[in-house]
């Protein structure tokens, strides 16, 4: 018998006995949040447990065991936060989102969350534990205490260490880039310098943002609502949703596992429409073109748009292309090119004509690229883009362009190259191997993980002591300023006894000349 059997008869004999409430909850600003929540949401209802799941984004279908809250307060204040001009930006130079739009979301998306009717009603349920998104969870963590629960992370964003580091989790700056810039683990000084500068910053204004957040706490749930980072220190678990193959080898706490791909699946096959495209190319394939769930190419500039039509135009393959403007929008588009406004994207990037995909960037789209082992084409755009790129070039299987500086004969040379060199696909099938290599799946490690916290009732005793210590006290800064002035004393207080010897010495050289 194969071990995942054994591990999924097991797990089912130790877990069917005590179904539980789980109370989930997404504050991330783009769909994609979603994605790892649904994926465990499924595992854990097929063990017999409730989920309750709160986000900013109706549902798209119906799921037994699954209720899903969307307060229209916060639905309305992610969109409207999230009608961004990115890839106009991005193409400008300028920053895609700007410094006040970066610090105002926790805190205003809270108050709009608190704020709505729908998750007032909640504040009357039981649960019996809570599972929050990494990325803005200090909003929920408001709830959390409410309930009075343990409560457990999804780190949705791989690279973001900010919730890990809150646990107690080492995570040193030399070796781990910040998710905002394009640095990789290798940084020489000028870059590690940079990159410690980024950091302590972040933290700064996360500290700034986080006293608003428990302001709108405090106003919507209670003055006795504590510090959210002072809630946060207590997560029982962390999902992160990373692995040494596609993010970083990290040292990591025994209360974190990592899951990446808990969403990715084998492909099925195409509906007939998209099939009959990709036949229609014969034996030469077709190219997969989409810029994720976060950047809509309806808003894209007409300088990008008319750059995709001409570099499409002159290339030999078919390609699929996700694209949810109108087709009007795109002139002179040539016949090899198929729009949709939705695509099947692991039935497309598991298909064998598939040749390259290209894309922003985004995380879960780069797992699935790993995982079904396609070289890629990446335009970063905002957010952690650049750090996926620069660690999927490092790894060998992508190309990384800059939309600011790109041209359509740049992008039909990388496409080209990326097709034809065999570097790449043998880098993208070597990383595939790697990240199929595990002994259980990232899903059956998530559900074992939360039946576990929920079996010890918080799993507390696997927490880290360094959660409680501050920045001083965890690298030892405190005891070298007491050594410090320890050493300072002793060399005082020789320097004082030397002194008093040399003059007790001189008194006596001084009496006997006297007596001489």
């Amino acid at each position: 018998m194969k071990p995942s059997v054994i591990f999924i008869v097991w797990l089912s004999c130790i877990s069917k006995a005590f179904p539980a409430d789980i109370f989930m909850v997404t504050m991330g600003g783009t769909k994609s949040h979603k994605i790892p929540f649904w994926e465990l949401a499924k595992g854990l209802i097929s063990r017999g447990h409730n989920i309750t799941f709160l986000s900013g984004f109706p549902s798209d279908f119906h799921m037994n065991g699954l209720h899903e809250v969307t307060p229209a307060g916060l639905v309305e204040y992610i969109q409207n936060y999230t009608n961004w001009d990115l890839l106009g930006a991005r193409m400008s130079g300028r920053m895609p989102i700007s410094f006040w739009d970066g610090l105002r979301y926790a805190f205003q998306s809270c108050d709009a969350m608190l704020d709505d009717a729908e998750t007032q009603t909640l504040l009357n349920r039981n649960f019996d534990l809570a599972i929050l998104d990494g990325a803005f969870p200090e909003c929920s963590l408001g709830l959390v205490h409410q309930y009075k629960i343990p409560f457990m992370y999804i780190n949705t964003v791989g690279f973001y260490t900010g919730s890990i580091a809150k646990s107690g989790n080492p995570g040193s700056y030399a070796i781990t880039p910040n998710f905002y810039t394009s640095f990789t683990d290798n940084m020489n000084l000028f870059e590690r310098a940079l990159n410690t500068g980024v950091q302590i910053f972040a933290t700064l204004m996360h500290k700034f943002v986080m006293t608003m957040v428990h302001r709108v706490l405090q106003q919507h749930l209670g003055a006795h609502i504590p510090h959210p980072l002072d809630v946060s220190k207590n997560v029982s678990f962390i999902l992160q949703n990373g692995h040494a193959v596609v993010s970083y080898p990290r040292a990591f706490n025994p209360n974190i596992a990592e899951i990446a791909c808990i969403h990715c699946k084998s492909a099925k096959p195409l509906p007939k429409d998209l099939e009959d495209f990709i036949t229609s190319a014969g034996e030469l394939g077709f190219i997969y073109v989409s810029m994720g769930s976060s950047v809509k190419a309806s808003k894209m500039p007409y300088t990008l748009r008319r750059l995709l039509v001409q570099t499409f135009a002159r290339l030999p393959y078919h390609v699929l292309w996700k694209y949810e403007g109108k087709p009007s929008e795109l002139l002179e588009l040539s016949s090899n090119v198929k729009l949709s406004r939705w695509l099947p994207q692991q039935d497309i990037l598991g298909h064998r004509k598939l040749r390259a995909f290209v894309t922003h960037g985004g995380l879960l789209s780069m797992y699935e690229t790993v995982f079904h082992g396609v070289p890629v084409v990446t335009m970063p755009v905002f957010c952690d883009h650049d750090v996926n790129s620069a660690k999927a070039q490092l790894d060998g299987y992508a190309i990384k362009l800059d939309l600011a500086t790109v041209t359509s004969q740049q992008l039909y040379k990388t496409i080209m190259k990326v097709i034809h060199d065999p570097q790449y696909r043998k880098a993208a099938r070597f990383r595939q191997s790697l990240l199929l290599d595990q002994r259980i799946s990232p899903l059956e490690t998530s559900i074992y993980w939360t039946e576990y916290v929920l079996r010890h009732k918080g799993a507390y005793h696997l927490q880290s002591p360094a959660r409680n210590m501050s920045w001083l006290q965890y690298y030892l800064i405190d005891v070298v300023a007491l050594y410090l002035v320890t050493l300072y004393f002793i060399v005082y207080l020789l320097k004082r006894l030397l002194l008093r010897l040399d003059m007790l010495s001189s008194f006596h050289v001084i009496i006997k000349f006297k007596k001489l």
